[in-house]
């Protein structure tokens, strides 16, 4: 058969299943130079439910972009709140068990306060975080998730004491939203999706978004415009298996870049107010490595970990790595 007749025969193959986030391709021929390397499948999994709606977006957008049925080996998807938890239980991480394959997407964490507080703007909370730390109450979600990290990374930027940080954990949204209501915190930090609903009910004001560029239809600088050198975001990414072959690590990179750099993903991002954060291969790879290290010293400034590994990230390295 000639070379058109076998472009012509070669299949993508795409299952969506299980809970709608498991999703599978196999018998895809990927071209490169030298020849084709035929991906023998994968099955796209979520590594905990934070992570389902991320596993349906890109399955849907995988079958815009031409993928049908299949099946083959695993392709996980997790994030920072994974990386930190491994690092708070001194456990392995994504890092260590799986093979990076490409960054997804993120979501922008927002700083609030009431609407009625005496802090009319950033300036006004980072002096008062710089100057009296042990006494500016923060609340968020659990310690050590992306809402800690944050107010930890805010600090360490400002050149506050960062181990005199005084946060609250909370286990959900809701309870968050009604510590920082009640009084029983000056602000609170979190994912822009989680405060939306009292922002329009004009009950809280954003201070800044942690993204590097300004949300749309936020009245909100970023913490870049305010001075502060963070740029973060609670990502997601893909994951092959651990002993993940070259060839085959190298069909699922450019998969991954085929379903980012399409419109069904940007309009998926678009539509759940995600960040479209596309990173691939050895770039994601080594953009890890800093995300780890910038979390793990974070966390050993809010004295959450006792490490002496070190890192040149802090507050100053970020999505645009």
């Amino acid at each position: 058969m000639g070379d058109s007749g076998e472009k012509h025969m070669r299949r993508r193959r795409f299952l969506a299943c299980g809970l709608g986030v498991a999703a599978a391709i196999a018998g895809c021929g990927t071209e490169r130079a030298g020849g084709h390397v035929p991906i023998t499948g994968f099955t796209l999994k979520p590594d905990g439910r934070r992570w389902e709606r991320v596993g349906q977006a890109f399955a849907g957008a995988a079958l815009a972009v031409g993928y049908e049925p299949g099946g083959g080996f695993d392709l996980t998807l997790s994030g920072l709140p994974a990386l930190a938890a491994a690092e708070l239980n001194n456990g392995q991480s994504i890092i260590d068990t799986a093979t990076p394959l490409a960054r997804l997407s993120g979501e922008a964490l927002v700083v609030v306060v009431p609407d009625s507080s005496p802090l009319k703007d950033f300036g006004d909370f980072g002096a008062r975080l710089l100057a009296d730390p042990g006494h500016t109450m923060l609340a968020g979600g659990s310690q050590g998730e992306p809402d800690h990290l944050l107010f930890g990374l805010i600090a360490r930027a400002l050149g506050a004491d960062t181990r005199q940080v005084d946060y609250t954990g909370y286990p959900s949204g809701p309870e968050a939203v009604a510590a920082l209501l009640s009084g029983r915190a000056v602000a609170a930090a979190g994912p822009l999706s989680d405060w939306r609903p009292g922002l329009k009910r004009g009950r809280i004001r954003p201070l800044a978004v942690s993204s590097a560029v300004r949300v749309p239809e936020l009245d909100a600088p970023t913490l870049l415009e305010c001075g502060v050198r963070v740029d973060f975001a609670e990502w997601v990414g893909a994951f092959g298996p651990e002993d993940m072959d070259e060839e085959s690590r190298e069909a699922a990179v450019r998969l991954c870049e085929e379903v980012l750099g399409s419109a069904a993903w940007e309009a998926a991002c678009r539509a759940a107010g995600w960040l479209p954060i596309p990173l691939a291969g050895d770039d994601f790879a080594h953009w890890l490595d800093t995300e780890l290290a910038r979390t793990r010293a974070v966390l050993r400034d809010l004295g959450m970990v006792d490490t002496t590994k070190a890192t040149t990230c802090w507050g100053s390295c970020g999505n645009g790595h």
